[in-house]
């Protein structure tokens, strides 16, 4: 990697999933806090599978606890599942390009919320 004084050194890395691995082989009784919490996160997950609506709930309930108001919510809400309906007849239908994706996201960025997703 390269340092903040522009020499590359070597030095082990890793990303999320390798972090959250070598913290679940901690034996520290100090790790355990954070090990129930990936325990609870991924049992979280797992029911979300089998009720996607608890994960609709979850996004509700994590953007009121932003701050963001009900209507925006709702706006955002509609707009994340407009897209999705899209996204899979555009699929259906074979587009495969990555940039025809972006285009359809802007659209309905601009068309619900009145702006272009650099704004």
């Amino acid at each position: 990697m390269i340092s903040t004084d522009g020499k590359k050194y070597t030095t082990d890395c890793a990303d999320a999933k390798g972090l959250l691995r070598i913290v679940q082989s901690i034996p520290s009784p100090k790790a355990e806090p954070f090990k129930q919490w990936l325990a609870q996160v991924g049992s979280d997950r797992l029911d979300e599978i089998e009720n996607p609506e608890l994960a609709t709930q979850r996004t509700r309930e994590l953007y009121k606890a932003k701050g963001y108001p009900d209507d925006w919510i709702e706006k955002r809400m509609r707009s994340i599942a407009i897209r999705e309906e899209l996204t899979e007849e555009w699929k259906n239908r074979g587009v495969k390009e990555q940039l025809e994706y972006a285009i359809l996201t802007a659209e309905i960025s601009k068309a619900t919320f009145g702006l272009t997703p650099a704004e």
